[in-house]
């Protein structure tokens, strides 16, 4: 099969033909129908997170289940579906209490360099998050996937399997945001934005969206966002302070970034929670000044939105199925996978939310 290797960081992946193995027990053969560029996989190829090299990408993917192998109960051949690197066991105390994303059992949940699926040239080719979903193919444990219906469009449903169960359970599952809350977004890219509509659909009283990119905030006012404020030439802290009379109860942290961090922790209120999705650069230590805290603010990280993904996935399928969950917006163009290297190129330009790979 045909997919995109990265072979060392910072440099352009190369279109190869790899191996590939039959599903093995409780294993599945995908075609992969779409997949997602999305910002995390650039933080991997640009070496900012350490992961053994080379690998194929890619983890946000949609697609058709071809094979299974012994012992798989939950997926038969022509079954769509979504991948998701929340994957889990459903045994270890993690998943027995609750946190199926968390998962510690790495017979099912392999470490990177673990899996033995992929080959090139004869040596092992590493599985990226027990999925490599910039290829023709995966072969991932049953639990890596969860069922969608048949009508739902694929392109669409590849969003779900991070971008968006990312950002929309920040806020359902992370923060736990009550109805009628203030929340500041920091960044409305695909995750930002899903956490602009999952604020929206939550109930959310005010979402102020905030972004260096007008096109961007636009968008977010389409999915819900009742303020805006363009960053780059203002102090975003200060604004949202002032817009709000003291803070919001609730700020999601988007981008990554140590600065934007801190900013989403100085513009809670008393008794406020910020909530850090975006992925900060591997070694970075983030700042706060500690008698902040004495006013019960607090900081949280956020893993896949605290997902539970075989149960929140069709529920947001249904949820753009019923027009409440707005995906539309978040893609900007699609592109065979020959062309990966021009999606990474507009990723880092940041004036795109979702490029999508199309497979034959």
């Amino acid at each position: 099969m045909k997919a995109a290797v990265l072979h060392e960081a910072r440099q352009p992946m190369t279109i190869e033909d790899v191996g590939l193995s039959k599903p093995k027990r409780r294993e599945v053969l995908v075609r992969t129908v779409r997949a997602g560029i999305c910002h995390s996989d650039l933080h991997f190829q640009e070496g900012l997170y350490p992961y053994p090299l080379p690998t194929v990408l890619g983890h946000e993917a949609a697609g058709i289940v071809e094979q299974v192998g012994e012992d798989v109960t939950y997926v038969q051949p022509g079954d769509h579906v979504v991948g998701c690197l929340s994957v889990f066991c459903g045994e270890c105390e993690q998943c027995l209490t609750g946190h199926p994303n968390l998962c510690l059992n790495t017979e099912v949940k392999l470490a990177p360099g673990a899996a033995r699926r992929l080959t090139f040239r004869n040596e092992v080719l590493h599985q990226f998050m027990n999925l490599s979903a910039f290829a023709e193919q995966m072969v991932v444990h049953e639990h890596a996937l969860v069922k969608i219906r048949p009508d739902m469009p694929l392109d669409r449903a590849a969003l779900i399997g991070c971008g968006v169960i990312t950002g929309v359970g920040a806020v359902f599952n992370t923060a736990r945001m009550p109805p009628g809350s203030a929340v500041a977004v920091i960044g409305c890219g695909g995750i930002g934005l899903s956490c602009v509509n999952g604020a929206a659909m939550a109930g959310a009283a005010r979402i102020i969206a905030i972004d260096r990119l007008p096109e961007k905030l636009e968008t977010a006012k389409k999915l819900g966002a009742t303020d805006v404020i363009q960053a780059g030439n203002t102090d975003v802290v200060a604004e949202v302070l002032e817009m709000t009379g003291g803070g919001v109860p609730y700020s999601f942290e988007c981008l990554g970034l140590k600065e934007t961090a801190e900013q989403s922790f100085r513009m809670l209120a008393f008794g406020g929670t910020a909530t850090l999705i975006g992925m900060v650069p591997f070694g970075q230590k983030i700042e706060l000044h500690a008698a902040d805290l004495l006013r019960e603010r607090r900081i949280q990280g956020c893993s896949m939105g605290s997902n539970r993904f075989r149960v929140d996935m069709p529920r947001l399928v249904e949820f753009y199925m019923q027009g409440r969950l707005h995906l539309d917006h978040l893609i900007s163009g699609e592109m065979p996978l020959e062309r990966i290297n021009e999606g990474f190129d507009a990723l880092r330009g940041g004036h795109v939310l979702r490029n999508l790979l199309t497979f034959a």
